[in-house]
């Protein structure tokens, strides 16, 4: 993409009614104002909240908005020239229970209240293989802390990924930390079984992976 398509993107996600792009250090020293208030205070509603991390292009977050109106959905991604084209198909659609907010993923504790949100989902998360890395990998126990903190008692995260290791790596740690795994799949195209929202939402890379031959892997959990 070009640095004057970025920009026209940056400049139109300013305009969009469903994008959301908090002031770091607002975020950092706990004065993000819709922290703890998302369902009264944005969605003004009472209806549960899901989270998609690393949403890209927002496919996977306008997908669930369709497919489950009586959910909220906000998709967190720190590029916005990416998620623009979820949050401007979500407006022409007139889509009002998904939005996207403008953050990096290690703030999420401090975007989302204690128990405030009810399902994650991670759709294709850099494996960040490399050991020096692990610090990013959006499994990594740090981030599941974050995770629990911000989850309901009962809630739920799904992690979709092309990436056999992400996914090897994930249950691994799971089981090491006696988590409960819901269901667990390494190959949701093949294998039958899979939620539906699994196998009918498709992300534009997932698309590629598919005709690469990549299985798409998927983990269902809950963290205690």
């Amino acid at each position: 993409m070009g640095s004057k398509n970025k920009l026209k993107r940056f400049r139109e996600n300013e305009t969009f009614s469903n994008v959301i792009q908090p002031n770091r250090e607002a975020v950092v020293s706990d004065n993000f104002e819709y922290k703890g208030k998302w369902k009264e205070k944005y969605f003004k509603n009472n209806n549960p909240v899901v989270l998609e991390l690393g949403c890209g292009k927002g496919e996977y977050s306008v997908g669930m908005a369709r497919k489950y109106p009586q959910k909220n959905f906000i998709g967190i991604d720190i590029k916005g020239a990416r998620f623009w084209r979820g949050a401007k198909t979500a407006l022409e659609e007139g889509l009002s229970n998904v939005c996207f907010l403008r953050s990096q993923i290690e703030l999420i504790d401090k975007l989302f209240d204690h128990h405030e949100v009810d399902e994650i989902w991670i759709t294709f998360p850099d494996p960040q293989i490399k050991y020096k890395r692990t610090k990013h990998r959006l499994t990594n126990e740090d981030f599941l802390d974050r995770y629990r903190w911000i989850l309901r008692p009962d809630g739920v995260v799904h992690l979709k990924t092309d990436s056999e290791f992400m996914h090897g790596y994930t249950l691994g740690l799971l089981h090491g930390l006696e988590e409960e795994v819901l269901y667990s799949n390494h190959n949701v195209y093949k294998n039958q079984g899979s939620p539906e929202e699994v196998t009918e939402i498709q992300t534009f890379y997932e698309k590629q992976y598919l005709e690469e031959g990549k299985p798409i892997t998927y983990i269902k959990f809950k963290l205690s």
